[in-house]
């Protein structure tokens, strides 16, 4: 015979272990849905990022910059003074109205292309490991110095966001969302191979097929495009024997550790030596001549060798905190140019952190494309934080946003306070 014995009524601590965990998800909850959560989920990532970029290019600059120009402080002063200017194009970039920045496409496009002929003109281009893409305007210590190929992926965005958005009862017609998108494009990314930067040109490639599909393109349109950027990329790479050795080098990883795969080697060494948590800030063993290219292309590198797995994790988790944002902005967006040009800037970045991250894993053959928000370069820098600037602009764009911004303006305005004269009595 069974004994039916009643059920145990749960312990006190784990009654009030569920009402915490209730009460936080209720607070997160709602925390979220407050019209200007998507503003914060955007700029404090980026902050963070910031932040740990200008601490880690100072630590995995020092070494190099002492060997080469005799300061040690080289790189991280020119970083700090981009810093600054790229933190005011920002601001000013999440002040613009989307609709004023939509009227602004063709311009964007138009400087963007004028800016990378320029780097053709002798005397104004100049190359750096054997690209020629980049302009010299001169200035105390060469500072005034731009790489256009990044104002371009930020122009790409932006024009290409506006033109679709222009034609967007049209665009279930091929004539009308590949012509001038796709033409224009390619004249983007013509002149960045003009200029042998094969990685950035392909960000630019894969950038243009993620605007085409966020629009809705059809995958027959996609898949075409895609087997043509990757004909055309192959191509490129065999004729250049650099890129060639690129590509053999990554497909035996363990050949020639001293030449083509030097770089790679030292990477894959530097975040193996990190452990848990780092063997500290500026204890790097690779900056010291190991890793040549330690405060740009591969500061992730030294982040996982002085950090260690929980710095280097904090970065990957800022970077999918900012694409989720950037998601959330995408869908909310109160038009079709805010939803593309958001859409545009998430993939822009993502794609970017992703492929640096892969090649520092030695998952992907080196391509020099830089850590947004991390890596030493001022133009990159502008053109990152001009984007979250835009970003943070259509989240302000938001319906809910823009209610909640007009009462508290209203809430702030002064109150006209009225007086009134009132005539003297008559003396009775």
């Amino acid at each position: 015979m069974a004994i039916l014995t009643p059920s145990r009524p749960p312990k006190p601590s784990s009654a009030r272990r569920k009402g915490r965990e209730n009460t936080i998800a209720d607070t997160a909850s709602g925390w979220l849905s407050h019209p200007m959560a998507d503003v914060v989920l955007v700029t404090v990532p980026t902050a963070i990022l910031l932040g740990l970029g200008a601490l880690m290019v100072w630590s995995a600059s020092t070494v190099f910059a002492y060997r080469q120009f005799g300061d040690a402080f080289y790189f991280m002063e020119r970083h700090l003074v981009f810093l600054v200017v790229a933190l005011i194009a920002g601001f000013v970039a999440s002040r613009v109205p989307p609709e004023k920045l939509r009227a602004l496409g063709w311009v964007a496009f138009g400087l963007a292309a004028l800016l990378l002929c320029l780097t053709f003109v002798p005397g104004l281009g100049y190359g750096v490991g054997g690209n020629k893409n980049w302009l010299n305007f001169g200035g105390p210590g060469q500072m005034l110095r731009l790489q256009p190929a990044e104002l371009a992926k930020l122009a790409l965005v932006v024009w290409g966001s506006a033109v679709l958005a222009n034609k967007r009862k049209l665009l279930n017609e091929p004539k009308h969302l590949l012509v001038p998108f796709v033409p224009f494009s390619l004249l983007l990314i013509g002149l960045v191979v003009l200029q042998r930067d094969l990685g950035t040109a392909i960000i630019l490639g894969a950038l243009m097929l993620a605007i085409l599909w966020c629009v809705g393109a059809p995958l027959k349109v996609l898949g075409g495009m895609m087997a043509m950027i990757v004909v055309a990329a192959g191509v490129l790479v065999t004729l250049n024997e650099s890129r060639v050795a690129r590509i053999l080098g990554f497909l035996d990883p363990t050949s020639d550790p001293t030449g083509i795969n030097h770089q790679p080697l030292q990477a894959l060494y530097g975040l193996a030596s990190g452990g848990w948590l780092g063997v500290g800030l500026g204890r790097s063993r690779q900056k010291w001549g190991s890793l040549a290219e330690a405060h740009t292309d591969y500061v992730l590198a030294i982040i996982g060798e002085e950090l260690g797995l929980i710095g280097t994790l904090l970065v990957l988790g800022l970077f999918v905190m900012l694409a989720w944002a950037g998601v959330r902005i995408a869908l909310r967006g109160s038009t079709f140019f805010t939803r593309w040009v958001a859409a545009g800037i998430t993939a822009w970045l993502l794609m970017q952190a992703s492929i640096n991250i892969l090649v520092v894993l030695g998952l992907l053959p080196v391509l020099g494309v830089p850590l947004p928000f991390l890596s030493y370069g001022g133009s990159a820098l502008l053109a990152n934080v001009m984007a979250v600037g835009i970003l943070v602009a259509c989240a302000r764009d938001e319906p809910e946003a823009k209610a909640w911004l007009r009462r508290r303006a209203k809430a702030k305005a002064p109150r006209r306070r009225l007086s009134a004269i009132l005539p003297a009595r008559s003396p009775s």
